[in-house]
């Protein structure tokens, strides 16, 4: 019996490059595809929003993608700091 190799648990752990880590959907990411970072959609200043980065768990901060729907609206706010929410 052999034991499974460490990277082989880590691999299963990581998101795939291609999908986003905060909704699981494509993350329409160019360079994943092997096209230039300047072709990607995240690239345009102020495209993603910082409340989409601080969604992303401190290791996946600048080594994982996310989709432009969740890059462009950050994590949608909880009912209780919703302004609309019953007190």
């Amino acid at each position: 019996m052999t034991s499974p190799s460490p990277s082989a648990s880590s691999a299963t752990d990581a998101p795939a490059a291609s999908v986003c880590p905060l909704c699981g959907q494509p993350n329409l990411c160019a360079i994943a595809a092997g096209q230039p970072s300047e072709s990607c959609w995240c690239m345009a200043p102020g495209t993603v929003a910082p409340e989409a980065l601080a969604a992303l768990r401190p290791e996946q901060r600048g080594k994982t993608c996310i989709c432009p729907a969740c890059g462009s609206r950050g994590r949608p706010p909880s009912p209780s700091s919703s302004p609309l929410a019953p007190s």
